[in-house]
């Protein structure tokens, strides 16, 4: 069976709604601390990264547990990850620079870390426009997985993006640089494995 339950997907959806349910909550009850512009931005970028994390650590946990029907969530998560990376950047432009275009051409250009963040926004565009399966037909299996490995340095760009912004407290950054860094690390592992399982040209497979 390759695919998950339809409870699976439900309760998953369900759940990567849950943290943007919990922020407007905090807004509604007024919980959100003495800058709860700062507070909202942070709290959309954190799970922007955290989920385009979880995205990529799909097919490590597929290939470790041998669980097949997680991969089929691969694409939705991915896709919660380009949502709350809306709206990060929608709450920085809409409630920190009150849709100021020229500021925010001004940060990207001064500020590195600005620079690094909408760099991985541009670079996930392409790869949520082409999440369908019609947009999967069209490019060809192979065309679309050289395209969608664009999220390894889009994620290497958000750990950066976040490690440059935090200005003094830099563990939450540095974890999420090490689960990077594992999930990175098992891909190359991976492949190199697969490089010497695969038979030399000419010889007899096993």
């Amino acid at each position: 069976m390759t695919r998950p339950t339809p409870w699976l997907k439900s309760a998953v959806f369900a759940l990567s709604l849950t943290p943007l349910a919990w922020l407007v909550w905090q807004a509604l009850f007024g919980t959100l601390g003495v800058n709860p512009i700062e507070t909202v931005n942070r709290f959309l970028g954190d799970w922007a990264l955290r989920f385009l994390l979880i995205a990529l650590a799909v097919t490590p946990l597929r290939k470790v547990t041998g669980w097949v029907p997680v991969a089929r969530l691969r694409r939705m998560l991915g896709l919660f990850a380009f949502f709350y990376v809306c709206l990060h950047l929608s709450s920085y432009l809409g409630l920190d620079l009150f849709f100021d275009w020229q500021a925010l051409a001004k940060d990207i250009v001064k500020r590195r870390y600005i620079t690094l963040g909408m760099a991985a926004f541009v670079l996930l565009l392409p790869l949520a426009a082409t999440s369908t399966d019609g947009m999967i037909r069209r490019l060809g299996g192979r065309r679309w997985r050289r395209l969608h490995l664009l999220v390894f340095p889009i994620a290497v760009l958000a750990v950066a993006h976040y490690w440059m912004m935090v200005k003094a407290d830099i563990r939450q950054p540095m974890l999420y640089a090490v689960i990077l860094a594992a999930l990175l690390g098992f891909r190359v592992a991976a492949a190199l494995a697969g490089r010497l399982r695969r038979p030399r040209s000419g010889g007899a497979a096993a």
